[in-house]
């Protein structure tokens, strides 16, 4: 008996298929991520003339507004002009910058009511902003409320403070002196005419407006304070105060550096509310309001004027220029 081999059936795939077939795959691309050609989209004739809309329009607004009369104010800092005539523009070297120092009465009383006006805000509104943030994001019921009615004096300008505060400070039907019991007595006192109190007054208004100002900044730094840290703090046995004063208040190191020189801005630029009560005399006066009274009136001297306004900017700028500073300097060792 003759046996026959039997040849085995082919089977319906090659060992190894699978595998060949995924590598060829891989070979000739398939599965990879497209490769980005680096290409960057061109701008639009439109894309064009949005962008210079956009920034060409504030920066001449800018230009107009503020960097010319800047430049004016400084030049005619260095003349003699009455303001009606330009033939009349006559130099006068350091003139008035020694007359301002040396020969006008008000100009010392001003800067010692304008560094006044900063260690009152300093220690009394900055301090009383940030106690009121601390309450605020304590989330007390109805706080959202609250927050609203301590922000609604920011909305208002200062001139307009100025008037309704002299509705409390009113001297015969004033709120004030009606709480006190000498509303139309001789014994009332009159809260803006009086020299010797005027500027307590004046900044006790200011406070309203700034106190809630640097509320709403502070609130914004304490959501931005990472809770972890509080909890570290409350780990290691430290009570609330502790934990605000040595944790939370230091992480908030950049608003405070907003909020110094907010402080130091608002101190040297108080103008509307003492012009709104006697236009900066009688105890009220203020660097910013000696420019408006020599720039504007009959008795206009604009080459005083002009620089008691290059003082001010100067001494504006040192805290600015401190902020950039610092701000530009943490980007670059970023």
């Amino acid at each position: 008996m003759s046996t026959t081999a039997e040849k085995p059936a082919a089977p319906d795939s090659e060992p190894g298929a699978a595998g060949q077939t995924l590598a060829a795959s891989v070979r000739r691309g398939v599965g990879k991520r497209p490769i980005r050609t680096g290409r960057v989209r061109r701008l639009t004739r439109r894309d064009k003339l949005v962008l210079t809309v956009m920034v060409g329009l504030p920066t001449l607004i800018q230009l107009l507004l503020v960097w010319l009369p800047t430049l004016f104010s400084v030049a005619l800092s260095f003349t003699r002009w009455n303001g009606l005539d330009l033939k009349d523009i006559k130099p006068a070297g350091t003139e008035n910058y020694r007359f301002v120092v040396e020969d006008y009465p008000p100009f010392w009383p001003a800067m010692q009511h304008n560094i006044l006006w900063l260690v009152f805000l300093a220690l009394v509104a900055t301090p009383l902003g940030l106690l009121l943030a601390v309450l605020l994001d304590q989330k007390i019921r109805g706080s959202k409320i609250y927050q609203s009615i301590f922000f609604t004096p920011v909305m208002l300008s200062l001139a307009l403070i100025g008037i309704i505060w002299q509705l409390f400070y009113n001297r015969d039907s004033g709120l004030l002196n009606y709480l006190l019991g000498t509303a139309g007595t001789p014994a009332a006192v009159d809260w803006f005419g009086d020299s010797n109190v005027n500027i307590w007054a004046a900044m006790v208004a200011a406070t309203w407006r700034h106190a809630g100002y640097v509320m709403i900044l502070y609130l914004a730094g304490l959501k931005g304070v990472d809770p972890s840290l509080r909890e570290a703090a409350s780990i290691d046995g430290a009570n609330a105060v502790q934990t605000f004063f040595r944790v939370v208040f230091p992480a908030m190191r950049p608003v405070n550096i907003v909020i110094v020189v907010i402080t130091i801005i608002e101190s040297l630029r108080a103008f509307d509310i003492v012009y709104i009560i006697n236009r900066g005399t009688n105890g009220l006066e203020l660097i910013s309001a000696l420019v408006i009274q020599n720039l504007v009136g009959e008795g206009q001297v604009i080459g005083v004027g002009s620089a008691l306004a290059v003082i001010l900017l100067v001494i504006s700028l040192i805290p600015i220029v401190f902020y950039l500073i610092r701000t530009f300097g943490k980007e670059s060792k970023a």
